[in-house]
């Protein structure tokens, strides 16, 4: 189990973050809802769904090698 409070807790709570928000970036309902404010924590969450999908390579690079260091390595 990841402490939220270690900075690994820290890393796959912001991979699991902006890979929420990715994906809800693809559904255009719940791109309406959730991503259609710009202020605010709905702001920081459509930020989130902007660098998912501009650099999607790289974020499933980090959660691969998240998952690998978690599963494996530690």
């Amino acid at each position: 189990m990841v402490n939220v409070y270690s900075f690994e807790g820290v890393v796959v709570f912001i991979l699991l973050v902006i890979c929420t928000c990715a994906y809800i970036r693809t559904v255009p309902r719940l791109r309406q809802i959730f991503l259609s404010e710009k202020n605010g924590i709905f702001g920081a969450l459509y930020k989130a769904s902007i660098i998912g999908t501009r650099l999607h390579w790289g974020v499933s690079t980090a959660c691969v090698t998240m998952a690998v260091y978690l599963l494996i390595l530690r």
